[in-house]
């Protein structure tokens, strides 16, 4: 029976946070039982968060009984071919019921293995049972969801699909049919009574903010002084060196565009100095000349600037290509370098990679592991001095064959390239790797805290046995889990095919998820800071799916966001029976509920533009409210209604006008609804005529595009992309235009407020009534207006 700490350090060692190991410990027979499978796992098990889950899932089942062959479902969770709770559960009731008879294909076809239920799939039953429950549907509306949600998963059909996918589809399919929700959808509150206060009630104190910086993995970090070494006096030049203050890092490769989850990177990396008093340097590890190029560079200090954070310096790893080189002849000097001249295969082979590619195989050392010191101090040099090309040597560390970890199998330390490196010219016939350069550097520039996302943990054992081999101060290592966004492609490679092959407009395409794309689109950057916030920072890797991330961005938009009277597909509309010259002004917030923001005047005249939606020639629909024959209908803040007198239409039946009456009798009291509309006015120069409206939509049709059997270039999404080419807006869009960024008391106030550059034309934002959030697209000029959608107003939308 294990131990409390023997149990404590093997649920830490995969992962678990200490809040839920001490919950699991609570439990003695879950506990023992995850004990054991956790051992029963193989060595190269990626532990992430759905791994432990589904392990701790099946310990619940079996709590502390003799399960035999339980290890055909360990391997199935950690290959990730259980991927659900109820796999796991028809995985566990099989080996229960067949015990040592039991065997791996009749586990798969008990828990559904390897079936893959499609999106589209899914949207079929969906709809199927939509169409089945119409009626039910649309008399009951939306507050029918969550009975929609459980009668669709106990669909047969949909038993192994991905449960996660119901809701976005199920939203999107009632969308279809209900339309937006509107005043039939609201539960009013009942208001509650004030309470009185309590006499002599003492005041309550205000906590301090919950903040990422001060809680959870964060919050856990070690002291700048608690960074152990093997030489103390290491210790005491480093806290001289730091002035005892943080000291961290954000090392990108130069090699491209960074994506969404760089910046959650920069948001720990540089937050957490700045939270601490400290200091953070942008550093760019250009150790391979061949990837780099300058406008990766350029970007990268870009998107640094544009989320708000100002680097203590910038620095290259090549500037330290001196001291590393010395380094390189220390580690050989100290037995602990040696020169290969093996082949890729054969360094492959040596490591235990099989010839069909896996691992598992026998460990053997490289054939000149053995030289003396003096035979790789000459090679070493001739590769520094160009007598070798690239395949023909490398420099290679003498580490531990023997070890569990694939990081500690004699990393390649040096490598020759011809290539001349941007900032060192043809200096360098020889470059360091990452496995070499990354914790030396750090060294080197005294960093306290060296943060890095979980797929380096192993790299820890490797970052601090080369500090030690060369004898410099060793930073500390720890390791957080990286931001995923689902439903697109965050790969360099999988984006430049898009970019290459015109599916998107560039890197900086609105639908792309770099930062520059996410820039362009006019999503602020507090918006993202402000959404990382509200994630934290733990060991797990974080999936959000993109109406999870366009949620957060539409709530900070809400806040901080002027709105307009925008029409995407207008159709004129003349009130026949006022002057030409007949103008009345109207003043309208320009966010209701928000006096800081201020209002506008709204010129009404005899001629108008709605939205062609707003508009049906159907007559007796009582679920459409506004202007048809018969029905009457209200525009925002206009004192009387219109009244349908009748259309013109073109040669091929389409309405190019609405005649109108406005009623100024007042005989309608009140119309149903009230919807925007856009006035003609040369006196105000309205309306605002927009060259491209650009509507963007998810790019792929499914939340994994590279799952998709013939490639993830197949499932992109055919209406990604709408562009309305004569949309209107209000004249009060110059004034947004003028005064943007708009930033308001209240928003200079907010935790993640970040000052953005006023001559960028993407802070140009505006919210357009019922239709989303629009920011000026840099295709703009003078002459052309272009806007982007930022996001929907409701999730779903389209």
């Amino acid at each position: 029976m294990a131990s409390t700490e023997d149990l404590t350090k093997q649920f830490a060692s995969v992962g678990f946070e200490e809040p839920k190991v001490k919950e699991i410990i609570k439990n003695k027979k879950v506990s023992e039982s995850l004990y054991d499978l956790i051992k029963e796992a193989p060595a190269d098990s990626q532990w992430e968060k759905s791994t432990r889950a589904q392990l701790q899932n099946l310990a619940s089942l079996i709590k502390g009984e003799q399960l035999p062959n339980s290890k055909l479902i360990v391997d199935a969770i950690t290959k990730k071919e259980l991927k659900t709770t109820l796999q796991v559960e028809e995985a566990f009731k099989y080996i229960k019921e067949h015990g040592e008879h039991s065997n791996k294909k009749g586990m798969d076809e008990h828990a559904g293995v390897g079936v893959e239920v499609s999106d589209e799939q899914v949207r079929e039953s969906v709809v199927k049972y939509i169409e089945d429950n119409k009626e039910r549907i649309v008399t009951e509306r939306y507050k029918l969801i969550p009975g929609i949600m459980a009668d669709v998963k106990k669909r047969p059909e949909l038993k192994w699909a991905d449960p996660r996918s119901f809701k976005p589809i199920i939203d999107a399919e009632v969308f279809k049919v209900l339309g937006p929700k509107d005043e039939r959808d609201t539960v009013k509150k009942k208001e509650k009574k004030s309470k009185k206060p309590a006499a002599n009630k003492k005041e309550t104190v205000t906590s301090p903010q919950r903040s990422m910086f001060s809680e959870g993995f964060l919050g856990d970090l070690h002291k700048v002084e608690d960074n152990p070494q093997n030489s103390p006096e290491l210790l005491e030049e480093h806290l001289k060196a730091v002035h005892g203050k943080v000291r961290t890092r954000f090392p990108p490769e130069p090699n491209g565009y960074l994506h969404i989850g760089h910046s959650k990177a920069i948001m720990v990396n540089f937050g957490y100095a700045k939270y601490n008093g400290g200091n953070c340097y942008l550093r760019f590890d250009d150790t391979n000349p061949e990837a780099e190029a300058p406008e990766y560079f350029e970007s990268i200090k870009r998107m640094v600037s544009w989320l708000g954070f100002e680097p203590w310096k910038v620095t290259y790893s090549s500037d330290y290509f001196d001291r590393l080189y010395a380094l390189a002849e220390r580690l050989i000097e100290n037995g602990k370098g040696y020169v290969c001249h093996c082949s890729a295969e054969e360094i492959k082979a040596g490591r235990g990679i099989k010839p069909d590619g896996t691992p598992g195989g026998e460990r053997t050392p490289c054939k000149h592991r053995q030289r003396a010191v003096d035979e790789n101090l000459l090679e070493f040099r001739k590769m520094r001095d160009g007598e070798y090309q690239p395949g023909e040597a490398i420099l290679r560390m003498k580490q531990d064959l023997t070890s569990p970890s694939p990081q500690m199998w004699d990393l390649i330390a040096y490598r020759v390239l011809n290539a001349a490196h941007p900032r060192t010219g043809d200096k360098w016939k020889i470059y360091p790797t990452y496995d070499f350069t990354h914790c030396l550097v750090d060294s080197f520039e005294n960093i306290t805290h060296s943060l890095c996302t979980t797929e380096f943990y192993l790299s820890r054992e490797s970052y601090e046995w080369l500090c030690d081999q060369v004898q410099v101060f060793r930073p500390t290592q720890r390791e957080y889990g990286r931001l995923n966004i689902t439903g697109t492609v965050l790969s360099k490679r999988k984006i430049a095919k898009l970019v290459e092959q015109s599916y998107v407009r560039g890197w900086d395409d609105p639908r792309l998820y770099t930062l520059e794309a996410i820039r362009r689109r006019g999503i602020p950057p507090g918006a993202i800071l402000s959404f990382i916030n509200t994630l934290g920072v733990t060991t797990s890797v974080t999936n959000i799916q993109l109406v999870r991330f366009e949620s957060a961005i539409r709530k900070y938009l809400e806040d901080t966001t002027p709105r307009l009277m925008f029409v995407l597909d207008p159709v004129q509309v003349i009130v026949d029976n006022l002057p030409d010259s007949y103008e009345e002004l109207v003043s309208i917030p320009f966010r209701p509920g928000t006096p800081e923001f201020g209002e506008r005047k709204v010129p009404f005249t005899n001629r108008l533009f709605i939205d062609r939606s707003d508009f049906s020639e159907k007559v007796g629909d009582k679920e459409f409210f506004r202007l048809t024959p018969e029905q009457p209908v209200g525009l925002i803040k206009v004192p009387h209604a219109l009244i349908y007198s009748r259309a013109e239409k073109d040669s091929e039946g389409k309405i190019t006008t609405i005649h109108v009456t406005y009623d100024t009798e007042g005989r309608i009291k009140k119309p149903k609804t009230y919807i925007q509309w856009v006035p003609v006015s040369a006196k105000y120069n309205s309306p605002v005529n927009i060259a491209e409206t650009r509507v963007h939509n998810a790019l792929f049709k499914s939340e994994n595009p590279s799952a998709h059997p013939k490639g993830y270039l197949e499932d992109i999404n055919p209406d990604s992309e709408i562009i309305y080419t004569k949309s209107v807006v209000e004249h009060n869009f110059h004034t947004v235009v003028e005064n943007s960024p708009w930033e308001v008391d209240a928003v200079k106030k907010s935790e993640f407020y970040v000052k953005e550059d006023p001559k960028s034309k993407e802070v140009c934002r505006f919210q357009a009534m019922r239709t989303g959030y629009f920011a000026l697209d840099k295709d703009s000029d003078e002459n052309k207006i272009v806007l982007n959608r930022i996001v929907t107003l409701k999730d779903g939308s389209k």
